[in-house]
């Protein structure tokens, strides 16, 4: 673990905790991008193929973070919005169809799906504030519904949805499944297979822990040919870089995604972060982020009018811990936890703590003095 703390060489009396939002690099991954830049004012293009290669690695370890059946199911994105916006726009849709979604969805799992109302399609928001929220996003699915679009951790109140019993739900009515799963991915194991998924997607600048710009969109095989492509180039064609032909056609893999030039920058970035991550191992990723909230929650309950907006169930949560303090703004008591340096955000109904796995007691020590202090004035 000592060896891995080094990856994350953070300003003195930094206490991050906003993982959930955007997440410091690596020191292997800025490293990795340095060289990068440096190959670039050098030599500019010459060594190519070896970018190629690294972008081969990054499909790989996307595939194997995924458990995707193969890595032509793989397509790198710009970000989440992105990749949910090819389902919605390449999906034929009729007058009457309906979209299930949660009432708790972050902006970008929404506004997609509700931009199709100009077709008929009907968005159902569906609360998750109730004793069993897979039953009712279930229940809400009808005749009518083509697909159900939800996150896997809501990124307000962390609460997290069992993606497998979702997944077998919705393949007994033959209803599409799509996972937003930017909340999980690289912060618990996931697999597509075992959610029975159609689509996932997520931005590697969270717990994916690279830089912005760059993230993965997962197309199951037998519905890649039902989405209706938007965007078209010299890099998603099948022959790709045969360009003096005339004739063309959409990549069979999940390359059809991908219009033009790949994010070369960012995949140098996401690459090295991913085998930071397949290092450490997901299962024990898991493990100390679920450490961390165990000891930020009990920290939190010791201090007077601290209220915590999470899931009481441990196999509920992911990484994420909202709490409000009785008698303060949540913007307010924001600015002076960022004041005193404890990075986090104002999300939901109160202030949101995102600790990844490097993060150390002793930070989560410090900020839990901090807010003590804080909530007491």
């Amino acid at each position: 673990m000592s060896t891995f703390l080094e990856e994350f060489p953070q300003a003195e009396g930094l206490l991050y905790l906003n993982h959930a939002a955007v997440a410091p690099w690596p020191r292997r991954s800025a490293e990795a991008i340095s060289r990068f830049a440096q190959q670039n004012v050098a030599l500019g293009a010459r060594d190519y193929p070896q970018w190629v290669s690294v972008e081969d690695r990054l499909r790989a370890r996307f595939q194997r973070l995924l458990n995707a059946p193969s890595v032509d199911d793989i397509a790198l994105v710009k970000n989440t919005s992105e990749a949910l916006s090819f389902v919605a726009q390449g999906l034929n849709w009729a007058a009457g169809d309906q979209v299930v979604i949660s009432d708790e969805e972050f902006p970008s799992n929404r506004i997609v799906w509700e931009a199709l109302q100009p077709l008929g399609v009907e968005v159902v928001k569906v609360s998750l504030t109730v004793e069993d929220p897979e039953a009712a996003l279930l229940a809400a699915c009808g005749p009518r519904t083509r697909l159900l679009a939800v996150s896997c951790v809501q990124y307000a109140s962390g609460l997290k949805l069992d993606m497998a019993r979702l997944g077998a739900g919705l393949k007994a009515q033959g209803i599409l499944f799509c996972i937003d799963a930017i909340q999980q991915l690289g912060a618990q194991p996931f697999d597509v297979q075992a959610y029975d998924c159609d689509f996932a997607m997520a931005d590697g600048h969270k717990w994916l822990l690279g830089p912005e710009g760059l993230g993965v969109f997962y197309c199951r095989e037998r519905v890649r040919p039902t989405l209706a492509l938007r965007e078209f180039g010299w890099h998603m064609v099948e022959r790709m870089g045969d360009y003096s032909r005339t004739d063309w056609e959409p990549a069979r893999s999940a390359r059809r995604f991908e219009c033009g030039s790949p994010n070369m920058l960012g995949t140098m970035g996401l690459e090295a972060s991913l085998g930071l991550l397949e290092e450490v191992g997901m299962p024990e990723v898991a493990r100390l982020i679920e450490a961390r909230i165990q000891q930020l929650s009990e920290g939190l309950s010791a201090i007077p009018g601290v209220q915590q907006h999470q899931p009481a169930d441990p196999a509920r949560r992911a990484g994420i811990l909202t709490f409000s303090a009785a008698g303060k703004d949540h913007q307010a008591l924001w600015r002076q936890l960022m004041d005193a340096g404890v990075v986090c955000i104002p999300r939901g109904k109160g202030i949101r703590l995102s600790p990844h796995f490097y993060t150390s007691p002793a930070i989560i020590d410090q900020a839990l003095g901090i807010i003590d202090k804080l909530a007491r004035q």
